[in-house]
């Protein structure tokens, strides 16, 4: 059985560059939109407000996203995903259960987009994508 891989944020850039990679942000729509998210990044929300419960969903929204930019069924679930999230955790939960579906190519962000919290309680100061000054927008 596969397991979800662990990738660096500049590795997550340079496999995004790839043709056929997904670039999954799974923060809020909130999150999202205000604190920013790596540029071409597309936003399916692990977790997601009003009830802040996990997105019952997910695994159907993700191959709908697959489905939409392959022709085979079979390759499917081949297709690379990049899963981002604000420190590498929820998406290392979403990865998990993709590739409990049977997905095999999934990739998390371990540092995600602000990484952890530094000595004084701030994010985006010790790891992460926009530390790595890699692009991203803010809407």
């Amino acid at each position: 059985m596969s397991s979800v891989k662990t990738i660096s944020a500049r590795g997550a850039y340079e496999l995004q560059q790839q043709v056929g990679t997904l670039l999954i942000d799974v923060r809020s729509h909130m999150e999202f939109l205000f604190i920013g998210h790596p540029t071409g990044a597309i936003n399916i929300a692990w977790i997601d407000e009003p009830d802040w419960e996990i997105n019952p969903n997910f695994v159907r929204e993700i191959r709908q996203l697959i489905l939409g930019g392959t022709s085979s069924v079979e390759k499917s679930n081949e297709v690379p995903i990049v899963l981002i999230c604000r420190s590498g955790k929820r998406s290392l939960e979403a990865g998990n259960l993709l590739i409990s579906k049977g997905l095999t190519q999934i990739y998390n962000v371990d540092e995600g987009f602000e990484g952890e919290l530094n000595d004084i309680h701030q994010r985006s100061s010790l790891a992460g994508w926009r530390f790595d000054g890699l692009p991203w927008e803010q809407c």
